[in-house]
């Protein structure tokens, strides 16, 4: 029942992703890389962006998973004992009748007693002494029933007791006895088992502290016995410990101060600007190029890569085959350049459709490497700062 749920909040987190790039380019003019067909096709190939996109979809629906969870357990946990509760509510019936009989026995005996106390009411009036010897008779008749009534109530609760005590005797009732606790589980005798080897370490360890420290020892110099000997190991591995820790203590201090005076602010040429505000006719091919290089001795590999990046924009710039703008893409570049270069005058005789391939492999390297996530070594950075250089001079 959850497969549906689950594949509806990933299939609208995968619209989400595609639509509202879109709907922000054409409601509100913002250029984003999702927006592109380069930038979708970058998105499907992304693991990170499937993995987000299973872990959002988890996230969404893990309470309604739990909840299921709790409700199942909780039914099938109830339909098993609901056999007990059955059993307890079929004995019900025949302990409250067993109630009601010993109730109908005590107002029998109560109503016997009224009478009994009218008839020695009436006797008593009377004069007849014969009368009265008969109502002398009638008492131990009814004090052998009310005996007889009152011996069988205790023998009917001892036995309601008995019962009692027999059903809470069940395993399913055990949880809240203190006289049969339940077994402790793999967990607790893992637990038990480290609190026992903390203990039995601790305990090494103190009476090692123990061992070492001399036992004559008191602050007012005077030893009890031979505590106090020049030759006592443990007195002078105590002294060694604590010099040690001193003289650590103190050329920890000494070296953070020394660190402290002697830290000097180096000056470095601040980097330029290489995020996506940067414009690539803000400084020359050459400028570019060399920037690129020293980024890359660096060690600052997608800066280089950017930079080797905008230095064949300025280069194209230069040359009159691409307008800079701010607010263009790379694919309105190469849209651009593939139309000029076909309007060349040499098109006639020659095509030289490699050239703007080279162009396109070029933004595209750069795509993979700026908004995704391929990774890049030195290499593959000076490789790509060739081809940028051996681009310009084709054309």
């Amino acid at each position: 029942m959850l497969f549906p749920l689950w594949i509806a909040a990933w299939l609208n987190g995968l619209l989400l992703a595609i639509i509202v790039p879109r709907l922000l380019h054409s409601i509100f003019g913002v250029d984003t890389l999702l927006s592109t067909e380069m930038g979708a096709d970058a998105l499907f190939s992304s693991s990170a962006f499937w993995l987000s996109l299973f872990a959002g979809a988890w996230v969404a629906l893990d309470p309604i998973v739990k909840c299921t969870y709790v409700v199942v357990y909780q039914h099938l946990r109830s339909r098993r004992e609901g056999d007990d509760l059955r059993g307890l509510l079929a004995i019900l019936p025949r302990e409250q009748q067993k109630k009601a009989e010993i109730i109908a026995s005590t107002g029998a005996v109560r109503s016997l007693k009224m009478g009994a106390a009218v008839v020695v009411a009436a006797i008593l009036l009377g004069v007849c002494q014969a009368t009265s010897a008969r109502a002398a008779q009638a008492p131990p008749t009814q004090s052998s029933t009310e005996a007889s009534a009152d011996s069988a109530q205790p023998a009917n609760v001892q036995k309601l007791r008995r019962a009692l005590d027999q059903e809470s005797r069940r395993e399913i009732y055990r949880w809240h006895d203190a006289d049969h606790p339940t077994p402790p589980t793999w967990l607790d005798r893992l637990l038990a088992k480290i609190g026992h080897a903390i203990q039995r370490a601790w305990d090494a360890f103190w009476n090692f502290l123990r061992r070492l420290w001399p036992r004559g020892l008191t602050f007012s110099g005077e030893g009890k016995g031979d505590g106090w000997r020049m030759k006592d190991l443990r007195l002078w591995l105590a002294l060694i410990a604590a010099l040690t820790l001193v003289a650590g203590a103190v050329l920890f201090w000494l070296r953070r101060r020394g660190t402290a005076q002697l830290s000097i602010p180096i000056t470095a040429d601040p980097l330029p600007d290489l995020t996506d505000t940067a414009v690539a006719s803000e400084r020359s091919e050459d400028e570019w190029f060399a920037l690129a290089n020293r980024l890359e001795g660096e060690g600052e590999l997608r800066l280089a890569l950017r930079a080797a990046y905008l230095g064949l924009l300025a280069g194209l710039a230069q040359r009159e085959w691409l307008t800079i703008r701010r607010d263009r893409t790379n694919r309105e570049y190469l849209d651009e350049f593939t139309r000029r270069w076909r309007r060349r005058p040499q098109a006639a005789v020659e095509a030289r459709t490699e050239i703007p391939e080279k162009l396109r492999g070029s933004l595209r390297v750069f795509d993979l490497v700026w908004y995704g996530s391929h990774a890049l070594t030195p290499a593959a950075v000076a490789a790509y700062r060739q081809d940028q250089r051996e681009l310009l001079g084709h054309v």
